[in-house]
């Protein structure tokens, strides 16, 4: 140990900046950085505009929305001889329980656009034999078929209409038969069995049942998705007056904590053990409640996955699982609390030095919704242009049959099947749509399209989020590295800050985030890769994924957190990203302690502030969709889940609260950096003067004398 009480620099991290009574603070004559990068990001996203548009060009969203016949026609779309008719209609919904349908997404029978779903049991020889009800069959035959006078094997063989026809009801603009279960006895109508028109044995209605969940089982997700988004049409104004509310909370809490930094603190570390406290609470009380109540008792893993969550809300496990999760919450913050309490001392004084620079760079509390929308443009252009490239494929038509048939799963053309040989070969055999896709190279290539457009999208999004890192860490340095405060600041700092960044540190920015930009995609292909082995039996290869799993997702926390901290050096020094992201880690580990001790219990105090936010809003919107508040029971919207636009407040909210404590994150990370470097420059001594406060310089001076002292003694 040297006499003044310090250790000497370590040489493996670099050396200390020496003492320049000239500077003072971000320099301005610099130049451009990173160029090749700059350069790199600008072809990026030329190349990425040109897929937009090749996609916007092919593609069809249509194909999502509405159903297909047979013939490759929209069912119920606008403008087309199917406008009037929305409900797709199979022939033999009992062929959908035919394995092509797993693998072509396509039952193997002819598929028609009606205008309502069948409501009547009738069979074509019953309609032949009785002369009856023609009109109405009718209208389940192929396009324009009235030509009766065909012998009724000759109608069946050429597939003109159905054998049968049964009750059905709408179900994703398809119809399924209208199966009811009446004393555990599954029924079509007011029977268990059903002529097949075919003139053989009566068949159970089980086979009904089996095609059905077979046509089904590519639809139920689609149907899900629908639901949420009728719930979103009915309540997205109630979702942007909780997200408006979530708003108004984090503002009010920003403003106070400019004025009542160490009060807001203690009220916040009070208010979020109050707030988990109540939870454990109102878990318990329904776990009570349901106590005696019939299916309360049954286990989560009797009842499996269910998209309604309002049946998980009915079993006593569930609350059981909820109180005992909070539980174990409430006792990790308090005992944190209990044993950083001095270093929440020291991390209140340096919230209150943030607090003052915010005051006099206000403009920071409104910039991150600049960084908000441009990320929302990001995240809209990526989700639009995968719409389009998902449906930018042609109708693919491919040999259906139901006897063996050599030709069976080949591509064929419907214009002109009827002239080939496949018809005689295979007499059963037709010609009908399969699934979009196609043949070209385009159509060939439209994966790496798709892992493009999904990289494209996380390098502009980290591009966008590093621009905002750097413009407030460019503001904030200013204001610390101003001797007389706020005289010797810019007029506007953040727009000075901004108008630097973009100038001459494009390319490091893009540098940045296009490093980070790989490592996620990585992660994003091993968790693809990990769905497509999860019903494989090689254990040493999910071992092995799992544990590059794990590495990539510690690489990605450790580059996020340097390419911070390099944004801060950038910001000051001008300097290219590979020298700021060393200088930066260089200075950090000079400073390791200081960074364990102190930068991170800020970082927990404001992630407290952001739960103490999110919890509010959360339990508010919990009570108000879920109708348990008396006074506006009438007014909350009926939904089919309920727990869609709760998340979505939630999610919004943390995202909001993130927004506007991700300003006093910035700030403390910005001070604390040049801090440590100011302690560097002025050799820890208190002889020339720090430009952070005085007070908060005692502190962390006194305190650092007090690590020391306690090593030594220790020693």
């Amino acid at each position: 140990m040297e006499e003044d009480g310090k250790s000497p620099p370590d040489s493996a991290y670099g050396e200390p900046k020496k003492y320049d009574p000239n500077f003072k603070g971000p320099i301005h004559n610099r130049g451009c950085t990173d160029i090749l990068c700059c350069i790199l990001i600008v072809l990026g996203i030329i190349a990425y505009v040109a897929v937009g548009i090749v996609a916007w060009t092919y593609g069809d969203p249509r194909k999502v929305i509405y159903p297909t016949d047979s013939k490759g026609q929209f069912c119920g779309q606008a403008g087309t001889p199917n406008e009037k008719k929305p409900f797709l209609f199979y022939f033999n919904i009992m062929k959908c329980a035919s394995p092509l349908v797993l693998l072509q997404f396509q039952c193997p029978t002819p598929q028609i656009c009606v205008e309502k779903c069948p409501d009547k049991f009738l069979t074509y020889l019953s309609v032949v034999t009785t002369q009856q009800n023609f009109d109405y069959y009718k209208q389940f035959c192929q396009y324009g078929f009235n030509n009766f006078s065909k012998s009724p094997v000759e109608v069946l063989r050429d597939r003109d209409c159905p054998a049968m026809i049964t009750p059905s009801k709408p179900f994703t603009r398809r119809c399924f038969p209208a199966i009811s279960t009446q004393k555990g006895v599954v029924m079509v109508g007011n029977s268990t069995t059903f002529d097949d028109g075919t003139g053989d044995k009566q068949r159970n209605v089980t086979d009904l049942v089996e095609g059905a969940k077979k046509a089904n089982v590519v639809l139920e997700a689609r149907q899900v998705a629908m639901k949420i988004f009728e719930d979103y049409t009915v309540s997205w104004y109630w979702i942007i007056i909780g997200l408006l509310i979530a708003m108004v909370i984090s503002l009010i809490f920003v403003v106070l904590l400019r004025f009542l930094a160490g009060i807001m603190v203690w009220v916040m570390i009070v208010l979020v053990i109050a707030v988990m406290g109540y939870g454990i609470f109102h878990c318990y009380m329904e776990y009570a409640r349901l106590k005696g109540e019939a299916g309360s008792d049954v286990t989560l893993k009797d009842i499996g996955f269910q998209t309604d969550i309002r049946v998980y809300l009915h079993l006593r496990q569930t609350w059981l699982a909820f109180m005992i999760i909070l539980c174990i919450l409430e006792v990790i913050v308090i005992l944190l609390l209990i044993f950083l309490r001095k270093r929440i001392l020291i991390a209140i004084a340096l919230i209150k030095e943030a607090s003052r620079a915010v005051g006099s760079v206000m403009s920071s509390l409104v910039f991150p919704l600049f960084t908000f929308l441009l990320v929302c443009l990001c995240i809209a252009y990526w989700a639009i242009t995968a719409v389009f490239l998902s449906t930018s494929n042609e109708a693919v038509y491919k040999v259906f049959n139901e006897t063996q048939c050599d030709f069976s799963g080949k591509t064929c053309d419907p214009e002109t099947f009827n002239t080939t040989n496949v018809t005689r070969l295979c007499p059963d055999a037709t010609c009908q749509f399969a699934f979009y896709g196609g043949e070209t190279y385009y159509h060939k290539y439209l994966i790496v399209f798709q892992i493009y457009n999904a990289f494209m999208f996380l390098w502009l999004a980290n591009f966008v989020i590093a621009l905002g890192q750097v413009t407030l860490a460019g503001a904030f340095a200013s204001y610390y590295w101003a001797f007389k405060k706020p005289d010797d600041m810019p007029a506007f700092p953040i727009f000075s800050s901004l108008g630097r960044a973009l100038r001459y540190h494009t390319g490091s920015l893009a540098f940045g985030s296009l490093i980070l930009a790989i490592v996620q995609l990585i992660r994003i292909l091993l968790e693809y890769l990990d769905h497509k082995l999860k019903g494989a039996d090689n254990k040493c290869a999910r071992f092995l994924l799992c544990c590059l799993k794990c590495c990539f997702w510690c690489l990605e926390k450790f580059i996020k957190f340097l390419n911070r901290n390099a944004y801060i050096m950038i910001a000051i020094y001008g300097t290219n990203f590979c020298t700021s992201a060393r200088n930066a880690f260089f200075l950090l580990m000079r400073n390791i302690v200081r960074v364990a001790v102190l930068d991170k219990v800020t970082d927990f105090l404001l992630f407290l502030g952001k739960l103490l936010v999110v919890g509010c809003v959360g339990i508010l919107a919990f009570f108000f969709f879920s109708r348990r508040i008396q006074i506006v029971q009438d007014t909350a919207p009926t939904l089919n889940y309920y727990w869609v636009p709760i998340l979505t407040v939630i999610l919004g909210s943390y995202l909001i609260a993130h927004g506007f404590f991700s300003v006093y994150g910035m700030c403390v990370d910005t001070l604390f950096l040049c801090f440590c470097e100011d302690l560097e420059r002025n050799d820890g001594s208190l002889e020339r003067p720090y430009y952070m406060s005085p007070e908060l310089s005692q502190i962390l001076l006194k305190k650092d004398a007090d690590t020391l002292k306690s090593s030594e003694s220790q020693s």
